[in-house]
């Protein structure tokens, strides 16, 4: 079964669009709901949201902001961050170039939020260009979205969305945005689908910025990843490589670290990280296709609650740095006229010390199938 919820080129649009499990097929197992909601005022006004649930687990995802996930619940345990952004921004209120080319943050508190694709990373001048903080893509409106469950088992539940980066004389960028959620699981799939449109080839970059706070970031709360190397992004990073996985209490003047991670893939070519709780009960944990997502990043943000305790799991075609200074690194791709690049994560919602110690496990293994570099210095000379 499938609802089209928009179509920008037909002008469609669904409005108030609500779905419960009497909507689906007959063996459709558990509860299911879905409600289109459009927001009003400050600078949500004509904002879009949608609210999914799916047995245990829950989604609110905004076409109107790139198909962002804003956050995410499974068995009453949410996912996801606290920012001093509250409003589900509409991306006409956001100047980009503002503060110097970090406008991007006026908008910013997803739980998944994607930087690219024409560019990501910190603003700056790249061959005579002002390149805004992370892209275009998080702060562009869905043109088609629709929702699909499968008729038959597993009854898989997936939210689809395009978003297009076009530009007369530039880019000519189409993306498919996947989500997949099975009953039964504790798992959000997320597929992206990148397909050059143009004649020409062109560069393109991207990270997903996944973003984690309380109840998970606490005083003991620890980040794991499986990796072959790690190095601090700047100088104030190196400063705490020593305790790079190690999560303080929210501190005032901590401002951020930053560290660069070459991950190691399993036997699927995969890469894995995870963030637990000091009490080991609870935890994220994040795997990503390393063919087409071959780095990551750590942004670790344990500033006070107020101003947003946060660490970002960052699987990536690049590093956090401006475009610039990471074509050197071979961290600037490209993708050829008419091609398509796929990028697939997976959020494994963990909520017992069962599965979170198996997780930790799985981790482990995959660690000793290598060997860990700890780099003393950045890899780039930021000056």
């Amino acid at each position: 079964m499938e609802w089209l919820i928009r179509n920008s080129e037909e002008n469609f649009a669904l409005t108030d669009l609500t779905l419960t499990e009497k909507d689906l097929p007959s063996g459709f197992p558990g509860r299911f709901s879905f409600h289109q909601l459009a927001l009003v005022g400050g600078k949500q006004e004509g904002s879009e949201l949608l609210l999914i649930q799916v047995g245990q687990t829950s989604l609110r995802v905004s076409p109107t902001r790139g198909m962002g996930v804003i956050d995410a619940c499974h068995a009453g345990v949410r996912f996801g961050w606290d920012s001093p952004v509250k409003e589900i921004v509409n991306p006409a209120f956001i100047n980009l170039e503002a503060f110097n080319g970090t406008g991007w943050l006026e908008g910013f508190n997803e739980m998944v939020t994607r930087c690219g694709y024409q560019w990501a990373g910190h603003s700056g001048s790249d061959q005579g260009e002002m390149l805004t903080l992370h892209g275009r893509i998080q702060n562009t409106p869905a043109s088609i979205v629709r929702l699909h469950v499968e008729d038959t088992p597993p009854y898989r539940v997936t939210l689809s969305g395009r978003v297009d980066e076009r530009c007369f004389k530039r880019t000519d960028f189409e993306v498919w945005m996947h989500l997949h959620i099975t009953p039964g699981s504790n798992c959000i799939e997320l597929v992206d689908e990148l397909t050059n449109r143009s004649d020409y080839s062109s560069e393109y970059q991207v990270i997903y910025h996944n973003n984690f706070g309380t109840p998970l970031l606490e005083e003991g709360a620890k980040v794991l990843v499986a990796h072959e190397e790690l190095s601090p992004f700047n100088r104030d990073a190196a400063e705490g490589l020593d305790s790079w996985s190690d999560m303080p209490a929210p501190t005032l003047d901590f401002g951020e670290q930053v560290f660069n991670i070459k991950p190691l893939s399993d036997k699927d070519g995969w890469g894995w990280a995870m963030l637990h709780g000091a009490s080991k009960d609870k935890a994220i944990k994040v795997g990503f296709d390393t063919e087409t997502l071959p780095v990551m990043t750590l942004w670790k943000n344990t500033d006070t609650l107020k101003e947003g305790y946060v660490v970002g799991l960052e699987p990536g075609t690049s590093f956090a740095y401006n475009r610039s200074l990471q074509r050197e690194l071979g961290l600037v791709p490209t993708i050829a006229a008419g091609e398509t690049k796929r990028f697939s994560l997976r959020f494994e919602m963990l909520v017992d010390s069962e599965s979170v110690s198996k997780g930790i496990s799985e981790i482990e293994v995959l660690q000793a199938t290598g060997t860990a570099r700890l780099l003393q210095d950045p890899i780039v000379d930021l000056g």
